[in-house]
Parts: C-alpha cells; structure tokens; sequence
C-alpha cells in the first residue's frame, strides 16, 4: 500500500480518533509494565529499535486489586518493547511479553502488546506538536481482569527553546462501551540541558470510567523525577512517590533503548 502524503495527516489522525472512541471504550489496574509519557518521537523510517521498560515497586500495596494476582509490594513489572519506523509519521511496535518478579520470587509472563503511532514528522524539532498511540493487549487473569484491553493515547506537546510540555489524555478500554472508557492521563514538563541530557517531572493519574469518576482517594495519582539520557544507549531512570492513599507510595523506572540497525 502506498503511504499516505503527509498533507492527509491531519485529517487521518482526526479521523482515526472519533472512529476508535466510537468503536472502543480499561479497569484500572494496580500493576503496569510501561510508565512513560509520550512525545511523539518516533523511529526513524526503516530502524529497528529495542528499549526495555523495567519499574521496581519499593513500597506499595500489600495485597493483590484481582483474586490470584500480583502483590504490587516489592513486585518488578517490565516489558521489552521492539519498535519499526514505517516512515515518518508512523510507528509500529511489539511487546513480548509482559513479565513479572512477584514480591515471593515466582516470575510470570503476564500479558502481550501490539501498538501502532501516528506523530507530525520530527516532533522532536517542533515548538508545536501531536501524534496518537493505539494498542491492543491480551492479558493473563492476574494481570487484568479481561482479557483484551486496549490504549488511545492523544499526544498533544508545546516547546519553547529548552522547556517542553507534553500532555497524554489517555483512554484505557475494555471494549465495553464508549461511557466506561477510562481516563488515565500522564503530563510531562521537561528541561532540556544539551541533546544528551534532559530533566523532567511526570505527573501519572488514573480517575476512573468516564460516566463515574472515582472519588479522590480512589484514584491512582503519582508524581516522578526523571532524568533522561540519549546517546548510544538512551536511558531514562524515574523516582516517583504517590500522592495518595490509593497508589504505590515508591517506585523506581528505568528505561534502556537501542536502535538495532542504522
């Protein structure tokens, strides 16, 4: 299939938006082996790259959210994550498998991703940018309570010489109706340093379906310090405490990410 001309963008990715939302509709979930706002950088056309996501809950939880799952206290969550630039506003990638380091020391495979990004070409160099990120997930009972789940996220971002904001209003699915979509939105405010280095503050929260938000100390919310390093191998490690009584109160990310062909 021939790809579609730039100037199509922007209509397809509004297109592609309200078709989804009309179509799709996640419980929130305590675990999670991705913490990551996106920003709309992509692969460049024709890399292969790998980066793999790993989160380490220092002090969370003590009993599992579903019947036979995983204790967030103590527990490892991660993924490797295998992405292919299809040219320069989309991306694909794979994710296999979900896998994690029970609190206990039982290591399980728990769920496997499919995902596709769609960005404005070279994001990185805009002042003014966006994207869209689909995925699709088959998860083990332990992980989720249903089986296939999916992830809208809208990437929306604004850059002023070395400060960045970035803006995921993400929609989790379950595929159960547009009212029950769930909204779990993730911000980042980021200072860029030099190309190689970068700071930044990352604001993570779960509110709950759409129709009912949940009240406030129910919700999923946490806040990480993070700093990000790119070169041969781009790194980005994350602190972040939880600011209520319903999140992990401490959990450490790192990131690690390599092109596989150049």
């Amino acid at each position: 299939m021939k790809p579609l001309p730039f100037t199509s963008f922007p209509s397809c990715f509004a297109a592609v938006i309200f078709a989804a939302l009309g179509a799709w509709p996640l419980a929130a979930q305590a675990q999670t082996d991705e913490i990551q706002v996106y920003t709309g950088e992509l692969a460049a056309p024709g890399e292969f790259s790998l980066t793999l996501h790993n989160n380490f809950t220092f002090q969370g939880a003590t009993t599992a959210e579903l019947p036979g799952g995983i204790v967030p206290n103590h527990s490892l969550n991660g993924v490797p994550e295998f992405a292919y630039g299809v040219n320069e506003w989309c991306e694909l990638g794979a994710y296999f498998f979900v896998y994690s380091r029970t609190h206990d020391a039982h290591y399980l495979a728990d769920s496997a991703k499919l995902r596709a990004t769609f960005a404005v070409p070279h994001a990185e160099k805009l002042s003014f940018f966006y994207g869209v990120n689909f995925e699709l997930s088959r998860n083990a009972r332990r992980w989720d309570r249903k089986r296939i789940t999916g992830e809208i996220r809208p990437i929306v971002g604004w850059r002023s010489g070395p400060v960045d904001f970035i803006f995921n209003p993400i929609l989790d699915t379950t595929f159960d109706g547009l009212s029950r979509l769930d909204f779990a939105p993730a911000i980042r405010l980021g200072y860029n340093f030099s190309e190689t280095w970068a700071a930044a503050v990352e604001h993570y929260a779960d509110y709950g379906p759409l129709n009912h938000f949940l009240s406030g100390n129910q919700q999923q919310q946490s806040l990480f310090a993070v700093i990000d390093y790119s070169g041969k191998t781009n790194v980005e490690f994350g602190i972040g405490a939880g600011l209520n009584s319903a999140t992990d109160k401490l959990v450490v990310k790192l990131m690690l990410g390599w092109p596989l062909n150049h």
